[in-house]
Parts: C-alpha cells; sequence; structure tokens
C-alpha cells in the first residue's frame, strides 16, 4: 500500500515540476506575443493616422542636404569598413575576458580554459597578420 502512495506522490510530484516547468514558459509566450502586439498596433495607428500626400519631390533620395545628382554609385573607402570590422573583433575578445577569468578561478576548469583561451587568441593573432599582412593597418 505505501508503495502505490509513494508512486503516486511522486507522479503527482512530477505532474506539479512539469506544470511549473510550463508555466514559466507560457509567461515568456505571452510577453512575445504582447510584445508582436504592441509593434503591430503601433505600426497599424502610424498607418492609419499619417497624411498621405506623395508628391515627386517626396519620392527623390535625400541624404544629409545634398541634392540628388547623378548616379547612385559612390567611390567609398572599405578600409574604413575593416578598421570597424576589427574593432568589433578585438571588443568580442575583451568581454570574454570576464567570464573566462570567473570560470579559470573555479577548481578543475583552469587547464581547460586555459587551453580554450589560447585556442582563441591564436585565431585572433592570425586575424590580425592577415590583416598586417594585406596592409590593411597602414593608414595612407
Amino acid at each position: 500500500m505505501a508503495e502505490v502512495v509513494g508512486a503516486a506522490q511522486s507522479a503527482h510530484a512530477a505532474a506539479a515540476s512539469s506544470h511549473d516547468y510550463f508555466r514559466s514558459y507560457s509567461v515568456v509566450g505571452l510577453l512575445a506575443v504582447v510584445g508582436v502586439l504592441f509593434v503591430a498596433v503601433a505600426f497599424g495607428a502610424g498607418r492609419l493616422l499619417r497624411p498621405v500626400a506623395p508628391t515627386p519631390e517626396k519620392l527623390l533620395t535625400y541624404e544629409c542636404g545634398v541634392d540628388p545628382v547623378g548616379e547612385g554609385w559612390a567611390h567609398t573607402q572599405v578600409r574604413y569598413y575593416v578598421y570597424a570590422f576589427l574593432y568589433v573583433i578585438f571588443a568580442v575578445d575583451s568581454i570574454f575576458l570576464f567570464p573566462w577569468a570567473t570560470v579559470f578561478a573555479a577548481p578543475g576548469y583552469g587547464a581547460t580554459t586555459l587551453v580554450e583561451m589560447f585556442v582563441f587568441l591564436g585565431f585572433l593573432a592570425v586575424g590580425l597578420l592577415y590583416a598586417y599582412k594585406k596592409g590593411v593597418l597602414t593608414w595612407t
């Protein structure tokens, strides 16, 4: 009899645990639905309330006070984007250092995290060496 009661209690506990598990996800789902509805209502209200008076001048391309003259193609320096990309790479590296330092201090993870960090730094060094060899880091 005690075995039947114990089995029923464990089944009830498992069902309650499953119920709590799905209830936490239902809160996340409800927040996602509310967020999507909020955005949809805002866009719908904007579409209903805005004035619509298209003129040829309003349909022209306009940027920074410069009248659109000529073709839309312009020569840009790619090196500026490469500098931005290199910055992002090293910013990610610095962000990776904080959790690494936390895990490195934990017992039993020192050697593994040290190897992972050197592999990560190796990839960064190869990327930096590639950029240097391509002449990206020379400012002319």
